[in-house]
């Protein structure tokens, strides 16, 4: 028998098998992105409506998606188990016992459990609205787990992709679904508005996510450009939704014959709130991490100084964005320089964690090729 025959055969089959799948979660995360940025626009220039708007049905379709894939990839896991095979780890991650009947392979676990616990809170998010009406407040307890269901859903699909590390849509893959995630947690943050206090903690917050993917980027890859690749897959995303969100939410207005509120200006939102400095940032990110590779010693302090650096240039560029963006003056230096303080505080947890969260994505993929 030819083993090496076999070898390449059983890996073309988990390639052919593994890659639908993947792309099937992440296409239903970059739906419930589209359909929450939609949403946000409708409710800055349209107002609250209906729980069945077209936004809404997007954000439900694009977990209902994941979850029915992720939960096609577990029975099919279980079922080769049974038969009295070891599911491929390149196909999701190991497969871990689950409810003591399932076989799951832990990225569909993941994105799977994020999708039911979405529907759950949808649960809650109906219930609430009929009691409190429906209100366009996005910090709301049901709506804050909405958002953070989806960002499970999403970090379940970068495990699925980087389970298969050793194939280059593998790698493709885990970098845009970190884009994806990156460019929705810009909404997740704005919980974090009803914090007191000189720091605008959303910010704050907004520059600690963001390097924490970036250097998740930047240590999954393993070799200089997975920072910047990210940062640049977050600008296609933000220049993409810059058009999309005030053509979509007027075009659904007009087609529903709702007016658009008084004295709207146009203002894309959810892009807005991404940070436009984020390819300067990588390129920090990059530059440290080099310096660091060149002197291994030195790798422990390089990932952490990019994580502080990084999140210092994303909170002192906030505020000068919000004010392009908006067209108001600028805050007093007090609040500036306290949330520049606290984001490079934050930055440097990022760093320490970001790179080595980035390592541990490597762990899901087979031994082979590590």
């Amino acid at each position: 028998m030819d083993l090496t025959v076999d070898r390449v055969a059983h890996t073309g089959a988990a390639r052919a098998r593994g890659m639908p799948s993947a792309l099937t979660v992440l296409g239903g995360t970059v739906i419930s992105l589209i359909g929450l940025t939609w949403d946000v626009q409708w409710h800055s220039e349209v107002g609250p409506d209906t729980f069945f708007t077209v936004p809404h049905l997007f954000l439900y379709s694009g977990s209902a998606i994941s979850g029915i894939a992720s939960l096609v990839m577990v029975l099919a896991a279980t079922a080769a188990q049974r038969r009295g095979s070891t599911p491929d780890p390149a196909i999701g991650g190991r497969a871990v016992r689950t409810l003591g009947i399932f076989a799951a392979p832990l990225g569909y676990l993941v994105s799977g459990t994020g999708a039911a616990s979405f529907l759950l809170y949808g649960l809650w998010d109906q219930w609430w609205h009929g009691l409190y009406g429906f209100d366009a407040v996005i910090n709301s307890p049901p709506h804050i787990g909405l958002l953070l269901s989806i960002s499970i859903t999403m970090l379940g699909a970068v495990m699925v992709f980087a389970a298969a590390r050793q194939w280059r849509w593998g790698r493709v893959g885990t970098l845009v679904a970190l884009s994806v995630l990156l460019a929705f947690s810009t909404v997740t943050v704005l919980g974090l508005q009803d914090l007191d206090g000189v720091v605008s903690w959303i910010d704050a917050g907004t520059g600690f996510l963001s390097v924490l993917i970036v250097l998740i980027a930047a240590g999954f890859l393993g070799r200089p450009g997975g920072a910047l690749a990210t940062a640049f897959g977050l600008a296609v995303i933000q220049a993409v939704f810059w058009w999309f969100s005030p053509w979509a939410a007027r075009a659904y207005a007009g087609a529903v014959g709702l007016p658009v509120r008084d004295y709207v200006r146009e203002i894309p939102e959810m892009p807005s709130l991404m940070p436009m400095c984020l390819l300067v940032v990588a390129a920090v990110v990059e530059g440290l991490l080099w310096w660091g590779r060149s002197r291994p010693t030195a790798m422990r302090w390089a990932v952490v100084l990019a994580g502080g650096a990084g999140a210092l240039i994303v909170a002192v560029c906030a505020p000068f964005q919000s004010a392009w963006v908006s067209g108001r003056h600028l805050p007093e230096a007090t609040p500036v320089l306290a949330t520049a303080a606290a984001g490079a505080v934050l930055g440097l947890l990022a760093g320490f964690l970001g790179y080595r969260f980035g390592r541990m994505l490597r762990l899901l993929s087979p031994a082979e090729g590590r």
